[in-house]
């Protein structure tokens, strides 16, 4: 309420460095996962590729 919690935060430079404080994994499903389980995902076959 006073704007002052922190729900997330990103470490920026880092390929993929992402801290939440709530449960995406509650809302995600296999057909429509939750953006950040994508995105770790990515970043992971990413840094595999690379």
């Amino acid at each position: 309420p006073d704007g002052r919690l922190v729900e997330a935060m990103e470490l920026p430079g880092h390929p993929f460095f992402v801290g939440v404080q709530y449960h995406p994994e509650f809302k995600s499903r296999p057909d429509k996962p939750q953006p950040i389980f994508r995105d770790f995902v990515a970043a992971a076959l990413d840094h595999q590729n690379a």
